[in-house]
């Protein structure tokens, strides 16, 4: 009887083991997956209910404690004493870890910390469980939970059980912390100040097990949780989410003494062979300078042969000279890689039918056709051609509109025959925005931030695009947008670098507000108040309500209201009235890259 008895006990303690095992299936796994909550099977050795902790990382959709304390349904005030935070609307940094107080109790042989939720876009349950709650949940979970439906409506009231657990082996919490991308053991139990051999015990895991983002695992303490801040959530050395083994060296010193010679040498060898090169290269470059004379290109019989511009100048004797009628002089053409048609003024005047205003779309901008080739005309001055085909002939981006041909007329006004994509400008597209969809918007929005980090640093000397606005700026057929280079004005010293850059930033946020809301005929001052809520300007709590009210109709709520406070956000800072404030290029690029 006393065996008998034994062998219960000791099938007791197992069991009660198996509520912390680690649990590797995804968070987006529909179907049977067993192990998705931790068991509380063992009636006699286990707590069945506690006060415990989750972690919780804010973002762009949960930015406060106050939007955090809502989600769990939690007064705001339990949470800033807890995680040493003033105010309940202070913005957070993304990703800052919120440590969320929960009662986690024994439910159908599961630990769980029920909480309601209320949908707020029509959406999915793996984006409810893996992105709203952060793998907190798992997908088959909450289809257990809501009558087996994927798919909710807005007003929708979820049941969502939180994964918990309560201690049963001497520790006063399990704090559930979700894994993210790049994460691993060790650096959690740094941050937390434990021994990393608790958490691999309490989890059942092995030094070498593989873990996985929006997963889970327990953090055993024996008191209130701190965390500190200052230890990365991974380590950046360790590529990937897997867990790795160190190995010693096996390479001798004396093998490693003749890798760096062989190396050394190889490294010389190809040092002097690039400065013998270099310098052949700028000998047969000189020779061709003083022998070669450029003669202003003609044009096509045809004006569909644009897909061939580059072609080789006539050889002259150095005696020759260039014509004076010549609409292009030797030394303007002197840094162009490709030729420019040149055309007369009346072929001008028959492909924009004489300047009709119904082909016009933009200031001095017009509509025109050559071949059935559609293209943009742009009136110029006579003095400021030759800078805009220099900086032209330094151009090569795909989100640059090209430079085709001009028209050179030293007594009036001269022209430049641009390519024109096919959807028109930006501002045309937004005034008929049926066909922008969210993806498309967020697309254009980066293609214009690449343009204008391409012509900031990537050519010499940086040119600063004056007066961008969606009307210079151009979609093609498969609505990628393109930037209208229209003037040659550089940044030769004449101008303050940083200021023409703090310009091309705000003139960037405007169009950013002109993408989220639609509106594109309104003055910069009163566009720009349109976003004041995204400053604190609204009510506590109001913003996401505002947003919404904001952004363009057209979109009907088809859009990630994550990704959209974002982008709002990131316009405002675009705007910003102290230029010092204003992010740049660079920063408004890794944003938009994590859309797109």
């Amino acid at each position: 009887m006393i065996y008998i008895w034994l062998l219960i006990f000791m099938s007791s303690i197992n069991s009660s083991h198996q509520q912390a095992f680690y649990d590797a299936t995804s968070c987006r796994k529909y179907g049977s997956a067993p192990g998705t909550r931790y068991t509380c099977t063992n009636t006699t050795l286990t707590k069945m209910s506690c006060q415990t902790f989750l972690i919780f990382r804010a973002n762009p959709q949960f930015p406060t404690i106050s939007t955090i304390a809502t989600l769990f349904g939690l007064p705001p005030d339990s949470l800033l004493e807890l995680n040493h935070i003033d105010s309940s609307s202070e913005m957070l940094f993304v990703d800052r870890e919120v440590l969320v107080p929960v009662n986690c109790s024994c439910s159908d042989n599961f630990f769980q910390a029920k909480v309601n939720y209320t949908v707020t876009e029509n959406t999915t349950l793996s984006d409810t469980a893996c992105g709203v709650f952060e793998g907190l949940v798992k997908t088959v979970t909450l289809l257990e939970e809501n009558q087996n439906q994927e798919v909710f409506k807005v007003g929708f009231v979820l049941n969502v059980p939180l994964k918990c657990a309560c201690p049963n082996n001497g520790y006063k919490y399990l704090v559930t912390y979700p894994l993210v991308s790049r994460d691993s053991v060790m650096p959690v139990s740094t941050k937390f100040g434990i021994p990393i051999e608790n958490i691999l015990a309490v989890n059942n895991l092995n030094p070498d097990t593989t873990v996985y983002p929006e997963t889970t695992i327990l953090v055993p303490l024996h008191s209130k949780p701190m965390i500190n801040f200052d230890v990365p959530s991974f380590r950046p050395p360790t590529p990937g989410f897997y867990a790795t083994k160190p190995t010693e060296g096996t390479v001798k010193p004396m093998k490693l003494k003749k890798v760096y010679i062989v190396v050394s040498v190889i490294g010389s060898g190809l040092v002097l062979a690039i400065l013998i090169v270099t310098g052949l290269y700028l000998n047969a470059l000189n020779k061709c300078k003083r022998n070669i004379l450029i003669i202003p290109p003609t044009r096509r019989s045809s004006f569909n042969s644009f897909s061939t511009p580059r072609v080789s100048s006539p050889r002259l004797s150095p005696t020759a000279k260039s014509s004076p009628s010549s609409c292009l002089s030797p030394d303007l053409l002197a840094g162009i890689k490709y030729s420019l048609y040149n055309f007369k003024i009346d072929e001008i005047k028959r492909a924009t039918q004489n300047f009709n205003e119904d082909c016009k779309v933009g200031e001095k901008i017009y509509r025109g056709s050559f071949d059935d080739v559609q293209v943009l005309i742009k009136e110029i001055e006579f003095s400021e051609i030759r800078h805009v085909i220099d900086l032209h002939s330094k151009i090569n981006h795909v989100n640059i509109i090209k430079l085709l041909g001009v028209c050179y007329n030293e007594s009036s006004w001269s022209y430049l025959v641009l390519e024109h994509p096919s959807n028109g400008s930006l501002r045309d597209c937004l005034s008929n925005s049926m066909s922008l969809t969210w993806h498309r918007r967020t697309q254009i929005a980066f293609d214009v931030a690449m343009g204008l980090h391409y012509l900031h640093y990537c050519i010499v000397n940086p040119y600063m695009q004056t007066g961008l606005c969606s009307e210079n700026i151009f979609v093609t057929s498969n609505w990628r947008a393109k930037l209208a280079v229209l003037s040659g004005n550089t940044n030769l010293g004449s101008m303050d670098s940083s200021s023409s850059d703090y310009e091309n930033i705000l003139e960037f946020g405007m169009i950013l507000i002109e993408i989220l809301s639609g509106k594109v005929d309104t003055d910069k001052k009163s566009l720009c108040e349109t976003i004041g809520f995204l400053g604190g300007n609204g009510s506590e709590g109001g913003c996401f309500e505002h947003l919404r009210g904001f952004m363009d109709p057209c979109l009907k709520e088809d859009y990630p209201l994550a990704e959209a406070l974002c982008l709002g956000v990131l316009a405002k800072a675009c705007v910003e009235y102290d230029p010092l404030h204003r992010p740049s290029v660079e920063d408004i690029l890794k944003v938009l890259a994590r859309m797109v």
